[in-house]
C-alpha cells in the first residue's frame, strides 16, 4: 500500500513520540499505520507498508495487543489474521493510562505501602518516612484524580479540562 505524505509524516512522527515514551518506534509506527487506516490489515501488508521486517511486525502487534491497543479480527475470504485499533482517540488514551498506571504507578504504590509498614522503616531518618509518605499521597491523589477523569464521558472530560484551564489562568492572574 503506497502512504499519501500526510499519513507517512504522520506515522514517523508517531515512531518519533512513541520512542520518547519509552514505546519502540516500530510499535508506534503500527499504532500510527492502525490508525489512520481505520479497518483491519493484514501483518504482512503492515510488514510491506512500513518497510520493516515480517518478524518485528508480529513482535510488535503483539506488544500492542498486550496493551488492549491491537486486536486480531478476521476478514472473510481471507485466512489470515488482520489486525485493527480503535479510532476512537478518548478510548485510546484511556487504554494507555490505564496501561501506564499498572505497569508502572501501582508497582510504586505497592512498594511505597509496603516499605511504610516494614519493620526495617524504623532504621531510616524521619525526612526519609516523611518523603515516602509524600510521595504515596502524591500518588495516592493523582491515581484518585485519573480515575474520575477516566470515568468522565470525552463530552464532559472536555468541559472539564476546559473550565480547569480558566481556572488556572484567572489564578496566574491574580498572582501576577
Amino acid at each position: 500500500m503506497e502512504l499519501t505524505p500526510i499519513t507517512e509524516r504522520f506515522i514517523l512522527h508517531w515512531g518519533e513520540m512513541g520512542s520518547r515514551w519509552g514505546v519502540n518506534r516500530t510499535v508506534a509506527q503500527i499504532h500510527a499505520l492502525l490508525y489512520l487506516l481505520g479497518r483491519p490489515i493484514a501483518a504482512d501488508e503492515i510488514a510491506d507498508t512500513l518497510g520493516v521486517a515480517r518478524s518485528n511486525v508480529s513482535t510488535s502487534l503483539k506488544e500492542l495487543q498486550s496493551w488492549r491497543l491491537a486486536k486480531v479480527v478476521h476478514v472473510m475470504g481471507d485466512r489470515r489474521d488482520h489486525f485493527e485499533t480503535s479510532t476512537d482517540i478518548w478510548e485510546l488514551f484511556k487504554l494507555i493510562v490505564e496501561g501506564r498506571r499498572q505497569r508502572e504507578i501501582d508497582p510504586t504504590l505497592t512498594m511505597l505501602r509496603d516499605s511504610l509498614t516494614s519493620p526495617e522503616m524504623g532504621q531510616e531518618s524521619h525526612d526519609t518516612e516523611q518523603r515516602i509518605r509524600d510521595t504515596l499521597k502524591f500518588l495516592e491523589t493523582l491515581t484518585t484524580w485519573s480515575d474520575e477523569m477516566l470515568r468522565m464521558k470525552p463530552e464532559t472530560l472536555m468541559k472539564t479540562l476546559g473550565v480547569g484551564a480558566k481556572i488556572s489562568r484567572t489564578v496566574r492572574r491574580t498572582k501576577s
